[in-house]
């Protein structure tokens, strides 16, 4: 029975090892900063404390917490010359199966939940705070996390029970199930099928009704134009931006039906530690609430020091 699995990374060159170690460490520290950053910001500054900034932190710490599952061990091990450096237990790619469907499923229903609260905004104004009220926000958070929890839950069941008893090696960095699910001593037909009709319709479906929600709201601002609209379409632009980010690897990765070896690999990395990165980037360069908030939050530091 196999015990462990063996990762075989993405490159057998040490050059190019050496170059993306720097690279997952570079992005990696970015991701921790930038995401920290944009949780202490909303945290600290009462301007912010509104339902759109609370989803944004709650989305913050997804991204965190998502990237932190594979990219520590991503990193150590494209330091490492052997192949069986690149190693992990049996129960640890469970493991890594379980968050990140957990905090995958967490991420897409915040980022449902952050669209309802711009169609709200937008499209019933009046009733915006009666709507999204705190009680509320909070119900939308513990829904996420809750139904991420179910989601991962119903993926780890896939693989639980699977034989493993011949070749161990995952053509990958990380484990995750449309990968592992080939490598059991069984016909996995099925299982592959199960896999799209949860992970890949549960993605697909998600998407179109957020790329739906956004169209009627952009069709909103046009025919009801204000002061506002400008910085309602800058926000908007944001979101859409990261909804495409999210979706596109993920609807690759689970839903395509001809998956593509190197493509699988890049949408990976991509996933993995360049959209985490790319989130707070673009919510912090396009929104002027949040920048200003930062340069406060700077100044304060910066004064804090000079007293002490």
């Amino acid at each position: 029975m196999v015990t462990e699995f063996i990762f075989l990374g993405l490159s057998n060159s040490w050059e190019l090892q050496i170059f993306l170690f720097v690279f997952f460490f570079v992005f990696y520290v970015g991701i921790v900063f930038g995401n920290l950053l944009i949780v202490t910001t909303v945290s600290s500054d009462s301007h912010l404390h509104s339902p759109m900034y609370f989803l944004l932190a709650n989305l913050s710490l997804t991204d965190l917490s998502l990237s932190s599952v594979t990219a520590p061990k991503m990193i150590t091990d494209v330091f490492s010359k052997h192949k069986l450096c690149k190693v992990i237990s049996f129960k640890g790619c469970l493991a890594q199966i379980f968050l990140l469907h957990f905090f995958g499923g967490s991420e897409l229903v915040t980022l449902i939940a952050m669209a309802f609260d711009r169609y709200v905004a937008i499209c019933k104004p009046l009733q915006y705070t009666t709507i999204m009220c705190g009680n509320v926000c909070i119900g939308i958070v513990v829904a996420a996390w809750g139904i991420g929890f179910l989601h991962s839950v119903s993926q780890l069941a896939f693989a639980v029970n699977l034989p493993f008893c011949g070749p161990n090696e995952i053509d990958s960095f990380y484990c995750d199930l449309p990968r592992v699910i080939k490598l059991a001593c069984t016909d996995t037909y099925r299982l592959d099928i199960m896999v799209i009709a949860n992970s890949g319709v549960l993605t697909v479906c998600s998407f179109v009704l957020l790329i739906i929600s956004y169209t009627i709201i952009l069709m909103t601002i046009q025919l009801r134009p204000s002061d506002r609209s400008s910085k309602a379409l800058s926000t908007l632009t944001a979101h859409i931006t990261v909804v495409l980010l999210f979706f596109g690897p993920c609807i690759f990765i689970y839903a395509w039906p001809f998956p593509i070896k190197s493509l699988d690999k890049f949408l990976a990395v991509f996933y993995s530690v360049v959209t985490p990165l790319l989130n707070p980037i673009i919510y912090t360069l396009r929104n002027k609430d949040m920048k200003t908030a930062m340069r406060q939050l700077r100044k304060w530091n910066v004064n804090s020091r000079a007293k002490s």
